[in-house]
């Protein structure tokens, strides 16, 4: 189970930090992947992280304004959203892929999904 949290309503440049908790001994062996959907549109990747944490990816519209980190030991995933924009509004969610897809930006290859957070950004 993948429990998001840290969603808000926030202004154009503020930062959030967005967490996903997980349950279960072995989030360590999952790649994590975080994802948002905004109104009207697809839910469309953010940014995913490796099981060991050793390799991040990220969309290129996030790229250098957004750092996912994981601390196995909590098993928590981060999304530290800096510079934030309006079109950056969506809910997010977090996932967990099982495979070795290293196709981390489909969402079909996530096999577990939280709840969403809501963040809102305004101009």
């Amino acid at each position: 189970q993948l429990q998001a949290s840290g969603g808000g309503l926030v202004q154009a440049g503020d930062s959030l930090r967005l967490s996903c908790a997980a349950s279960g001994r072995t989030f360590s062996s999952y790649d994590m992947g975080w994802f948002r959907q905004a109104p009207g549109k697809e839910r469309e990747f953010v940014a995913a992280i490796t099981s060991n944490g050793g390799s991040a990816y990220y969309a290129g519209s996030v790229k250098g304004r957004f750092t996912i980190s994981r601390d196995n030991a909590k098993n928590t995933v981060y999304l530290r959203m800096n510079s934030l924009k309006p079109e950056d509004t969506a809910v997010y969610y977090c996932a967990a892929k099982g495979s070795s897809s290293r196709y981390y930006n489909l969402s079909i290859v996530y096999d577990y999904w939280g709840q969403g957070t809501q963040v809102t950004v305004s101009s």
